[in-house]
């Protein structure tokens, strides 16, 4: 038996302003797409901008549906949408954040596991690491460079693709 050990790389910032501009604006946008989430079973908005190669931001916001599991995380509706409108575009970064009048969020929400999967395709069809923001409204911000620091155990094979 070998016992192997990883690390995971991560920056914690307190607050927005400890954030480049660049990284605020995108948080603020992810803030934005709160609005067009669909929760009214769980009360739990999740919103996501992301940020594509050229300028252009994506939004994605949770949509639930009464018929659990059918809804869809704001993570990877916003993915699918660049997925479907423009196949050949190159994430370079991605916030994600959360609210519910339900209870007060103290800290970064982050993805799920099938969100995780999803990011982890598109980086390797990019051949680029993704950087994500984890924004906590009026909280700390976590980023992170790429899926491999969230999820080191992905399903990636290079076989099954064309």
């Amino acid at each position: 038996m070998e016992e192997r050990n990883f690390t995971i790389s991560y920056q914690s910032f307190q607050g927005l302003e400890a954030l480049n501009e660049k990284d605020q604006a995108l948080c603020l946008k992810a803030e934005e797409a709160l609005k067009t989430s669909y929760s009214p079973y769980s009360g739990f908005k999740v919103g996501t901008a992301i940020q594509l190669k050229g300028g252009r931001v994506v939004l994605g916001s949770n949509q639930e549906n009464v018929a659990y599991p059918s809804g869809l995380c704001a993570e990877r509706v916003a993915l699918f949408a660049i997925g479907s409108e423009d196949p050949n575009a190159v994430i370079e970064s991605m916030a994600i954040t959360a609210k519910t009048d339900n209870f007060v969020i103290e800290k970064p929400v982050t993805c799920c596991g099938g969100c995780l999967q999803v990011m982890a395709e598109f980086e390797q069809k990019q051949n680029q690491e993704i950087e994500v923001l984890f924004y906590c409204i009026n909280g700390e911000i976590l980023k992170v460079k790429g899926v491999k620091n969230l999820m080191p155990f992905a399903f990636v094979e290079s076989r099954l693709s064309v």
